[in-house]
């Protein structure tokens, strides 16, 4: 009986312990497991079409084919600076309310890293007026090598809707090209 007691008493402190490490803020993981941030520059141009130009909130998702997916929110604080559409220079760094007609704008963000290459995109317009990007781009800048290809809309987005492509794990089938749906 003396030997159970000092057993138990040794399990109960062995709790505590764990308890106390944990609710303290350490963390068990291995250094290996903790998720790596990278740094993602966007690249996104608003057509010069009439009216193309948008003030609304513009929300970002994108993602890569491990269901790795980065949402951005509030996209337009983190404008960095306008493009020349035509010349990969930096026009100026001021800052300036993105999305206007005829602008390629850039915008910068720190998020867990992708595994594969970015092969989903979807932007979000949240507000009462119109806009229409002509397409957009994810760069990762630790391994361009992920960084995805162009994604073209050239529309007007429907509003309060994710709105863009799905490239990942695409297969051509005798009945045609087949995709696995992601859901949102």
């Amino acid at each position: 009986m003396g030997m159970l007691k000092s057993i138990g008493g040794q399990f109960i402190c062995c709790c505590v312990l764990l308890h106390v490490l944990v609710a303290g803020g350490e963390s068990l993981e291995t250094p290996e497991l903790k998720q790596k941030n990278c740094t993602y520059v966007i690249t996104i141009e608003t057509t010069c079409t009439w009216g193309a130009e948008t003030s609304n909130r513009v929300s970002l998702r994108f993602g890569d084919t491990n269901s790795n997916g980065i949402l951005v929110r509030h996209l337009n604080s983190k404008h960095l600076r306008k493009v020349d559409p035509l010349e990969p220079e930096v026009l100026d760094d001021t800052p300036r309310k993105p999305f206007q007609a005829c602008t390629v704008d850039q915008f910068e963000v720190t998020a867990p890293c992708v595994e594969s290459p970015i092969c989903y995109l979807y932007l979000k317009l949240i507000g009462n007026d119109d806009w229409r990007p002509g397409f957009a781009q994810v760069q990762v800048l630790e391994s361009s090598h992920l960084s995805s290809d162009y994604f073209y809309f050239r529309r007007y987005l429907p509003r309060h809707v994710w709105h863009g492509s799905d490239v990942c794990d695409s297969e051509v089938t005798p009945f045609g090209l087949t995709r696995r749906e992601r859901f949102m």
